[in-house]
């Protein structure tokens, strides 16, 4: 039997992406995120639009998707709660984020150059996608629920580059599902192949209503 309720977060089940931008200084920064889907050669993101992530994209207009895998989850869990902002937004500060400047050495992940665009790729990373910034729009403006001020930016696949391992043996353009194990957030917690693959998420450290402050005025 269905039940109406109020979740405080909508975080049903998507990819996490590591983008890699260039910050203002030229160093790179790093930063994972699960709100992203894909359309032909093309992908939507959501971001904070305070994030340094979105600030590098408007300046700079390119980046490396960086797709997880679950060999990847506990290096992502690293960089959870972690922002190259400093000062720290109010309500990062809240939510118990902290600055880190070199998000590869937090991650334990290491630079490659990228082919077309400046920010690395993650070279641990089976799927790499080097992209154009096309648009970015405010998002979610008219939503009373949604607690910041949010942005999506459309983005064009310039170079897709995938590791031989998930590849098809018959069909080398073609990714073998069998093979791709993309890591998963389900509501602030990481899952690969329908199993929890961290125990502790540092992301869900906290109670899921301090991401809505709309149910403590309830």
């Amino acid at each position: 039997m269905h039940k109406t309720i109020e979740p405080a977060i909508h975080y049903w089940g998507t990819p996490v992406v590591i983008i890699s931008s260039l910050n203002e200084d030229g160093s790179a920064n790093l930063a994972p995120m699960s709100s992203a889907w894909w359309l032909g050669w093309s992908c939507m993101l959501g971001l904070d639009a305070s994030s340094q992530t979105l600030h590098n994209l408007r300046r700079q207009r390119e980046c490396v998707l960086n797709l997880a895998s679950v060999a990847e989850a506990a290096a992502v869990n690293r960089l959870a709660l972690t922002s190259a902002s400093n000062p720290l937004p109010m309500h990062k500060q809240w939510l118990g984020y902290r600055h880190v400047a070199d998000k590869f050495a937090q991650a334990g992940f290491s630079p490659q150059a990228s082919e077309q665009v400046a920010p690395p790729r993650v070279q641990e990373c089976l799927v790499q996608l080097e992209a154009e910034v096309v648009d970015v729009r405010p998002f979610g403006a008219q939503d009373p629920r949604l607690p910041i001020p949010s942005a999506m930016v459309e983005l064009r696949i310039l170079r897709a580059h995938v590791h031989a391992s998930i590849l098809q043996t018959e069909h080398a353009e073609r990714i073998d599902p069998q093979r791709w194990q993309p890591l998963m957030m389900k509501f602030r917690e990481l899952y690969g192949d329908g199993a929890q693959v961290v125990p502790e998420s540092r992301l869900a450290g906290g109670p899921e209503e301090m991401y809505a402050p709309w149910k403590k005025r309830a």
